[in-house]
């Protein structure tokens, strides 16, 4: 026989580890961050503050839910609202990962060879960049610029440039701060209306020090360090800086390049990486690509997850050259774009791919989250809930009302927690054989 067909189920954070760790010494972490961890991790930024609480409501019902109903047998779940954090959220962090693989490919990327580029810095220098985030642009276009001389050079056509796209990450395999260029460049110039040439394999030592020298131009003319810095560097042997090339991405590779588009803006942390030990208060995370592991007391975790969310508004994406918001609005001006035959076609726009959320599940898990898990029908969602009232009124009927009440977490025992004892569940699919979403949730945009 046939195995049932899998069924979309809304996640818990509640549930998670991550959770529990951050509910548990949230207040720890803001009373002692300046004593202990602003000498390593950076400032405390007021605006973390707002990121955590909106995570902690991030996923539950209380804070408001869209209902979705089938059409044909009537069968209803409430799925509830997200917080659409940047980083500190896996969930919502994931489902930009998805659209922004997607709108780079459907929008910006052209059909023409790429590579994928990585830029990083010697750790005396990194400290900077931690207590002035305005330097990680600076960094982005010093990355640009050294490129954009080694593939001119390259393509020896008149007016050619690249097309890039840089995203700067500022973390490591164990989240120590480590800032970073990913670059997804052509792998050669464009010139004249639409006309590309490839370039011949870079010489990484030369682009390297390129790249050195104009960060170092940059942090001088910043007064960030000083010419005697400058002169202890050029003596090391190994210059810290470092520049890695990737193999050539032809043009009909697209699960290629939209996987690659997404790994340059991957979250900072994996939860299935992380053990946290509430008796302890302790986190324990282990490295991805190799055995190693290291050991946080629960509120340092805390600290080195924060050192990673950009400020409200930050920029960690940037598009340079052909790439580039002016030179793609001036190509749809003069209705030049359209006419490059090396365009990616797409017959979705590109707000239908940023608010689909059913489609995003679909593609990553082959759920459908709008096909009725009785009678196989297909749902739709019929009303979004945000009066407190309403709220507390829908989730009493359905004994999901809970007011959480806990004494203040203690440092080595497992706080109190109270949960709802109905035998109606958070899940929509209580069924223990459903597929479910135990890290990624697609709940934010919810298209009408």
């Amino acid at each position: 026989m046939d195995a049932p067909a899998a069924v979309y189920r809304p996640r818990n954070p509640q549930s998670t580890d991550y959770y529990h760790c951050v509910e548990d010494h949230l207040d720890n972490f803001i009373q002692i961050y300046e004593e202990r961890f602003e000498k390593t991790y950076g400032f405390f930024r007021p605006y973390l503050q707002k990121v955590i609480y909106r995570y902690l409501d991030c996923g539950d019902l209380h804070n408001g839910f869209a209902r979705v109903k089938c059409k044909g047998c009537n069968h209803e779940y409430l799925l509830a609202f997200s917080c659409k954090r940047r980083h500190f959220c896996p969930s919502c962090h994931q489902k930009r990962v998805v659209e922004f693989g997607e709108w780079l490919c459907v929008n910006v990327l052209k059909k023409v060879p790429h590579r994928h580029f990585v830029f990083s810095i010697p750790k005396i220098l990194r400290r900077y960049f931690l207590y002035d985030r305005k330097l990680l642009h600076d960094l982005s276009r010093c990355a640009w610029e050294a490129l954009k001389v080694f593939l001119q050079e390259a393509a020896y056509e008149k007016n050619s440039v690249p097309g890039a796209v840089i995203a700067i990450q500022t973390f490591g395999d164990l989240l120590g701060f480590n800032p970073h260029c990913h670059i997804l460049i052509t792998d050669g110039c464009f010139y004249g209306k639409g006309m590309f040439r490839v370039a011949p394999l870079l010489e990484l030592k030369k682009l390297e020090a390129i790249f050195r020298h104009k960060v170092l131009c940059m942090l001088i003319a910043r007064r960030k360090i000083s010419k005697e810095i400058v002169t202890m560097l050029s003596t090391w042997r190994h210059s810290g800086f470092h520049v890695f090339c990737g193999n050539r991405i032809q043009p009909k590779e697209d699960n290629a390049i939209e996987n690659l588009a997404r790994y340059i803006i991957r979250a900072s942390f994996s939860q299935e990486r992380m053990q946290y030990l509430a008796d302890e208060g302790t986190v324990v995370y282990s490295a991805k690509s190799s055995k190693l592991r290291k050991v946080f007391d629960a509120p340092e975790w805390l600290a080195a997850m924060c050192s990673h969310v950009p400020n409200r508004g930050e920029q960690t994406v940037r598009y340079y050259g052909w790439y580039s918001n002016v030179a793609r609005g001036k190509r749809q001006k003069l209705a030049e774009e359209g006419a490059i035959p090396c365009i990616i076609e797409s017959d979705r726009t590109p707000a239908a791919c940023r608010k689909s959320w059913a489609r995003l599940i679909q593609k990553i898990y082959e759920i459908d989250p709008l096909v009725c898990p009785k009678c196989r029908g297909t749902m739709r969602i019929i009303s979004f809930i945000e009066d407190r009232e309403i709220i507390k009124a829908i989730l009493s009927h359905l004994g999901l009302w809970l007011i959480r009440s806990r004494p203040p977490a203690k440092a080595h025992a497992p706080p109190i927690r109270e949960y709802a004892t109905d035998s109606f569940c958070h899940s929509a699919f209580p069924d223990h054989a459903a597929q479910g979403d135990p890290d990624y949730s697609w709940d934010a945009y919810i298209a009408t």
